[in-house]
């Protein structure tokens, strides 16, 4: 996808995109680092947008691995679906429903969640949800993976995670804080 077309997303979005450009392959690189993909059978991709993580999950995955990635907006939806690939499963619906999309794909857990949701930008409430699920459905020595631009999401995430542990990367736009949390 172009910078155009997708700096025309990000207007037209209502609040639901919070980049101003896609994420780098150096945001992608900190963002996969926590993820043991020989042991991850299940992985979930909450706002993959032009699929930036997406390709890069995909790349290392395991052949029998399943990545289920939660995306609202129909332009980044139908990017998506260029990625030929079985084991990428395309959800338009709320990442609030993890839980109902993990049972319809016969997954008891998440071995990892990727999240590039704009929690500021998104009302409390389905944050809350969001995290609450997660925690939920994360399997139990799975991690929830989670970039912002700023740190005011670390309180929020300590209290859903036991651990909560930050990286940082300036090789994006913005800078990028990546947060990694355990049950």
């Amino acid at each position: 996808m172009s910078k155009k077309k997708f700096i025309s997303e990000v207007l037209k979005s209502t609040g639901t995109i919070g980049a101003l450009s896609p994420s780098s392959s150096f945001l992608a690189k900190k963002m996969l680092e926590p993820i043991q993909f020989d042991n991850a059978k299940c992985i979930v991709e909450f706002g993959p947008g032009t699929g930036v993580f997406t390709h890069k999950l995909l790349e290392k995955m395991d052949k029998n691995a399943i990545l289920l990635a939660f995306e609202i907006n129909p332009v980044f939806i139908e990017e998506l679906q260029n990625i030929k690939d079985n084991r990428l499963v395309i959800i338009n619906d709320s990442a609030e429903k993890i839980e109902e999309y993990l049972a319809k794909y016969n997954q008891k857990s998440a071995d990892y969640i990727v999240s590039s949701l704009p929690f500021a930008m998104i009302p409390d409430e389905v944050v809350h949800n969001i995290l609450t699920n997660s925690d939920t459905m994360l399997s139990e020595n799975g991690k929830y993976i989670q970039f912002q631009y700023s740190l005011n999401a670390k309180k929020k995430l300590e209290s859903y995670f036991s651990k909560v542990d930050i990286n940082f990367t300036f090789l994006n736009l913005p800078p990028a804080f990546i947060y990694v949390c355990e049950k």
